[in-house]
């Protein structure tokens, strides 16, 4: 590898589809005409890595947290230069991974939030996995930016556990009729923007035709990658 030259590595696997899709992200939004003009990338696709949500809110979060960290030393150490994780529910592990390596973890979850706080929406909702919801991943951002935070009722957040683990990540491409049931529960909310606040949930927009009312945080980070290794951003056709 060239010296300084920038090397984006993924710390993936969570799921194997996302992942996939995350990479597809890149390359389709970077502004290439070449194979060289793409962002170098490394990924690391860790399907035994445990389930975050399940992990988190059964209290065994250490295993997740110490294989995050050893994954992200294994980027480090095979010359990345930035490293992206195309999982929200693991972002609440994000500053102890950071703490035990040099490079910079880009931040999913605040990258996110950041954009949306550019705009004039007051009111955000959050689809995400219980796991994600329940640590206030999203909240606590929204909040430090004077955003409402708006989560789905206890039925429409059902359906949205339901899309990601019993839809997508069998390999299935997603409900529309579920969907449009939870679209129907976020508007009713009176939401401004509503995140899609898991990388399954952005494997069914992957899938599916949706409005710009809702901010894919995957596509975010994909952007956040390809800039943070130096390279611009494709325009919008």
């Amino acid at each position: 590898m060239e010296e300084n030259e920038a090397r984006l590595g993924i710390l993936g696997g969570m799921g194997p589809q996302a992942t996939q899709v995350f990479y597809q992200r890149v390359i389709d939004r970077t502004n290439a005409e070449c194979d060289q003009e793409h962002v170098p990338t490394l990924i690391w696709s860790d399907a035994l890595m445990p389930d975050r949500t399940r992990a988190i809110l059964e209290g065994n979060a250490d295993m997740v947290r110490d294989r995050l960290i050893s994954s992200a030393k294994l980027l480090q150490n095979a010359g990345c230069t930035t490293i992206a994780i195309p999982c929200n529910t693991s972002h609440y592990f994000i500053s102890q991974v950071q703490k035990e390596i040099s490079i910079p973890v880009l931040n999913m979850i605040e990258e996110t939030v950041r954009r949306i706080a550019k705009t004039n929406a007051k009111k955000v909702g959050i689809l995400a996995t219980d796991g994600t919801v329940q640590m206030g991943l999203y909240q606590e951002v929204l909040e430090k930016y004077d955003l409402k935070a708006v989560l789905p009722d206890e039925s429409t957040q059902k359906l949205v556990m339901h899309m990601i683990y019993e839809e997508i990540k069998k390999g299935e491409i997603g409900s529309e009729e579920i969907f449009l049931k939870i679209d129907g529960a976020m508007r009713a909310k009176h939401c401004d923007y509503v995140i899609l606040g898991c990388t399954e949930l952005s494997v069914y927009a992957n899938m599916h035709t949706i409005s710009s009312y809702y901010i894919d945080a995957m596509e975010v980070l994909a952007e956040c990658a390809i800039t943070a290794c130096h390279h611009t951003l494709k325009e919008d056709v």
